[in-house]
This record gives C-alpha cells, sequence and structure tokens, in this order.
C-alpha cells in the first residue's frame, strides 16, 4: 500500500524538527492513536451488522467508550475502545486486558534472546519507545515462552540424523543462596537435507556420560532411530554412552574441541605456529600419513608442551575413524564447526548475566536466543549434497532410498 504524496505533505506541513514527527506529541504517535481508533470503530460497527441480521439476538447499539493505556512502538498511548450496550463486543485487535500492542512483546522477547537483562530491557524500551515497562511486565512476557519452551522439547524427531553434535555448556544459577555451576546440554543434528536443528536442551549439575546415557535414551523415544556420525568432546565414557544406545553409530573425537583444548597449554606468541602444526594432523590425507604427522609434531613442540602430543595419542582410537572418511563426509564433519558455532553464540548471549535466579530462568534465555539464532540455519551445510552421497555409499543398507 502507498500514500499519495498530498497526504504526506499535508500531514507533514507543520513539521520542523525530529520531536514533531516522533516525540510525545508527535504525528507518528498521534497518527497511531488515530488508525487504532478507527480500526475499533470499524470492528464494533461489524459486530452490530452481524448481530443485527441475527433474530434471536436482544437489540443493541453503542454504549460510549472506555479508556485504555496502551504500550507499543509509539509509546504509552490512551486509547477510547468503544463499547456497546449488551456488553458482548470483544474487541480483536486489542483483546479485553492487553495493554501491549500487537507486535511489542515480540521486541521484549527479541531483547531478551540477545542476552539483555530485565534492567537492560527497561532502559532500551524507555529510550527507543518513551515507555515505562515494569519488571513484572518483562517477566510475564517471558515466562509465557516456558509453556512453548516445554512442546518444543518434547516434539517428535526424525528417524534418521547424519551427523549429531553433543556438548555442554556451563552457566552460573542462584542456589540455596550461593552462585553454582551447572551444565546446560545440547544435542545439534544435520538432518537429511543438510539442516542444523538443535534436538533439545537438558540441564544438570555436571556434565557425565551417565546423564548423556539418558538424554540419547530421550532422542530415541521421541523418534530417533539412527545416527550416523556422532562428534563429542573428550569426556570418559561418552562413546559408551552412545553406543549403548546407538549401537551402530560411528563416535567421532570433535576436533575443534581437540584443537582448542590443545592450544589451553600453549602461549600467545606459539599459538599460530602450535596450531599450524596441529592442522597437519587433522588435514592429513590418510591415517598413516596423521601418525607420522603426529610424531613430527611431537619432535617440535614436546620440549616446551609436552601435554599436546600426550593427550593425542591417548585419543588417537577415537581421532582415526575420521581418516576413514572421504574428503566429502570430512568436510561436512570439521567445516560446519557446528555446535563450536553455536556455543560461542550462546556465550555471548550469557554474557550479559552474571549468574541466574533459578534454572527456568537459564533455560529461558538458551531457548530465545536458539530460537533466534535458528532463523539463519534456512540453508544447507556447506558441500552436504557431495556429502550426502557419500553417506549412502558408506553406510549403505542403513540410508534411505
Amino acid at each position: 500500500m502507498t500514500f499519495r504524496p498530498e497526504l504526506i505533505d499535508e500531514l507533514l506541513k507543520d513539521y520542523h524538527q525530529p520531536e514533531d514527527l516522533m516525540g510525545e506529541g508527535g504525528i507518528f504517535k498521534q497518527l497511531s492513536k488515530a488508525l487504532i481508533e478507527r480500526c475499533l470503530n470499524a470492528e464494533i460497527e461489524t459486530h452490530l451488522e452481524e448481530e443485527r441480521l441475527d433474530p434471536e439476538v436482544p437489540k443493541n447499539r453503542r454504549n460510549g467508550h472506555s479508556k485504555k493505556t496502551i504500550k507499543g512502538e509509539f509509546g504509552e498511548s490512551e486509547i477510547a475502545i468503544p463499547r456497546d450496550r449488551n456488553g458482548a463486543f470483544a474487541p480483536q485487535l486489542i483483546p479485553k486486558g492487553q495493554t501491549r500492542f500487537n507486535g511489542f512483546d515480540d521486541k521484549i522477547l527479541s531483547l531478551y534472546a540477545r542476552g539483555m537483562t530485565t534492567r537492560d530491557i527497561q532502559a532500551q524500551l524507555q529510550d527507543l519507545y518513551g515507555v515505562d515497562v515494569s519488571h513484572t511486565l518483562i517477566s510475564n512476557v517471558t515466562e509465557a515462552v516456558e509453556a512453548e519452551r516445554k512442546l518444543w522439547q518434547n516434539r517428535s524427531l526424525d528417524e534418521i540424523y547424519p551427523i549429531l553434535y553433543l556438548d555442554a555448556l556451563v552457566v552460573k544459577v542462584r542456589h540455596e543462596g550461593r552462585v553454582i555451576n551447572k551444565a546446560i546440554h545440547l544435542a545439534l543434528g544435520v538432518n537429511l537435507a543438510g539442516q542444523k536443528e538443535l534436538l533439545g536442551l537438558w540441564m544438570t549439575q555436571n556434565e557425565s556420560s551417565k546423564f548423556w546415557l539418558s538424554v540419547l535414551t530421550e532422542l530415541q523415544n521421541r523418534g530417533v532411530k539412527d545416527i550416523f556420525i556422532a562428534c563429542v568432546d573428550g569426556l570418559t565414557g561418552f562413546p559408551d554412552a552412545i553406543e549403548a544406545v546407538f549401537p551402530q553409530t560411528q563416535v567421532q573425537l570433535c576436533i575443534v574441541h581437540l584443537v582448542r583444548n590443545s592450544l589451553s597449554y600453549v602461549s600467545y606468541k606459539d599459538r599460530r605456529a602450535v596450531a599450524a602444526g596441529l592442522k597437519t594432523i587433522y588435514a592429513a590425507a590418510t591415517e598413516s600419513e596423521a601418525e607420522q604427522a603426529l610424531i613430527g609434531f611431537a619432535e617440535r613442540w614436546d620440549t616446551q608442551y609436552p601435554m599436546i602430543s600426550k593427550s593425542w595419542m591417548n585419543h588417537w582410537q577415537r581421532i582415526i575413524p575420521f581418516f576413514a572418511f572421504p574428503a566429502d563426509i570430512r568436510k561436512a564433519i570439521y567445516t560446519t564447526n557446528a555446535i563450536e558455532s553455536l556455543n560461542m553464540t550462546l556465550r555471548k548471549v550469557l554474557r550479559n548475566h552474571r549468574s541466574f535466579p533459578t534454572d527456568e530462568s537459564a533455560m529461558k534465555v538458551i531457548y530465545l536466543a536458539i530460537h533466534n539464532i535458528s532463523k539463519k540455519w534456512t540453508m544447507p551445510i556447506r558441500d552436504w549434497k557431495a556429502a550426502l552421497n557419500r553417506f549412502a555409499i558408506e553406510f549403505d543398507g542403513r540410508f534411505p532410498m
């Protein structure tokens, strides 16, 4: 819809400064109020006209207006709500009991999903729209998300996920008057279409293979029948937990985690050189080449950082499955770096929260953040078609026809 230039010129004829347009008594607020009231008047006229056509409904007519202050992107405004004599009129634009205009709650949730605290949200809405929003209102808006999160957590899942990334991140939560660490477990799948999908969130006090066993059992109960490759960190007992539920799944130690953990031993001045040395290992064409690269790395760096080569050797049996896969699948597993990218985004969101008052508040923030992040997951991961063809060959008999 477009407006005639003459109409816009008429509205702006007394415009001299920004306050005349967006200020407390500006054109934008006046126009918003006028449009809302015109729509409400049209609603009641439609309502009365429909009643006139029904002979069983008592005669009805307008009965003045009530006043309601509503909040929206135009700020706060007092709106005249039309009434009918029978009290049967229920506005659709601004339902009874609602004090926020449609879309305003979405603004609160969007700011919350980006990690803003309640105080930050209050200040932001005041700066942007001139609206004073209470702590209670923000809590009520975000609390409504909890029911949505539970439905999402219990939804049915696909039968097959070619790749599954499993990881946990730590958040601080208040418990019995003190702040403790808790682990939020994430299961990120790549479906047959090559799109990323977070399968669920789970919180417990510590990450453990026993708890992961319960997570995997839940995924199975929600419909997952097969996982081709599971990428995990070096948690003791993790592969056994996966194989107990999905015995055919190939467990692969996450290269990204391994590299990151290795670099935690390294001084800043050596990080680039050590990272380059590690790349010669995981970028090798074959297992034997990788083993030779690891030997070469140890000869070069063991004097300064002996724990790195020792760690790779200790985990070698969970690293070498990577080299049995062709380049297409390796690229899909490694270069997507999916769970690490997700964790990095979530850490940015969590940075504003020194601690959460409850487990539920932490889960709520992370759920909203993931909902926000997943809007960008519209395309398959890179080189997915080539990887999918390889999966069909490598996992013949398990791949759906």
